[in-house]
């Protein structure tokens, strides 16, 4: 790996840790914090966190930060099929150091809040914690519609992403398209985030799955085969969408 690929995979480790911490951040301040915070001032701070990621390492990797991301470019707009593989590992990566920035910073609170509630880590009770990190599918929802929810949310968010990043349609953004990506992943939460938890992203979704694993949620982090559907969702949206 030559410098230049080992600074755009670092951007990529950092853009990406980046908004997980702080969305994470976000859903742990509700959840063991007790902040007030409405679903759509969630989703604005996923959108921005992912808006300053983009600014953050556009300029160095692209601010892909999504394998779909990478994906999708590498199929559909020359990406370099070379550096695909070390983008996404870069990518899960940042998402599982995301998390754990997250939780160290609040571990605490996560502790207080389960003596608190008489919560067993890796209980069926602790999910609700879990889900801080991680996403999952609404319980009325069976794995095909849930991974339809992905599939189209994801899709979307890759057809605006064309859009907004190519000056060719018309419409110049230049600076502005990270922060517009960032609005687009906002609306797209507050429309559909109670369906699947708005994923859109596999690093997104399995990196903090890795680490509620083995930080003591054990096999409740998967909750039995239901973290598919925000996993396979946009990789399939990226080849398809």
């Amino acid at each position: 790996m030559n410098d230049s690929l080992k600074a755009q995979c670092g951007a990529e480790f950092l853009g990406t840790g980046l908004f997980l911490f702080f969305g994470i951040g976000c859903l742990s301040a509700l959840k063991v914090a007790g902040a007030s915070l409405g679903l759509w001032e969630i989703c604005i701070i996923w959108g921005l966190g992912i808006s300053l990621a983009v600014y953050l390492t556009a300029g160095i990797s692209g601010g892909h930060l999504n394998p779909a991301v990478t994906i999708a470019l590498w199929l559909f707009a020359c990406f370099p099929k070379q550096k695909v593989l070390p983008y996404i590992i870069a990518q899960f990566a940042g998402a599982f150091g995301g998390a754990l920035l997250a939780y160290v910073l609040y571990s605490s609170l996560f502790t207080e809040f389960e003596t608190a509630h008489h919560m067993v880590r890796g209980s069926v009770e602790s999910l609700q914690l879990a889900s801080i990190f991680s996403t999952y599918p609404a319980a009325a929802l069976n794995i095909w519609q849930a991974a339809l929810v992905e599939v189209v949310i994801t899709s979307i968010l890759m057809g605006m992403i064309m859009a907004l990043t190519d000056d060719g349609n018309g419409i110049p953004k230049g600076p502005l398209a990270p922060l517009l990506i960032g609005i687009l992943v906002a609306v797209i939460g507050a429309s559909t985030g109670p369906l699947t938890g708005f994923a859109m992203n596999p690093a997104r979704d399995f990196g903090p799955k890795l680490f509620t694993w083995l930080a003591g949620w054990g096999n409740m982090a998967r909750r039995g085969g239901r973290e598919l559907p925000d996993f396979i969702g946009p990789l399939v949206a990226a080849v398809v969408g």
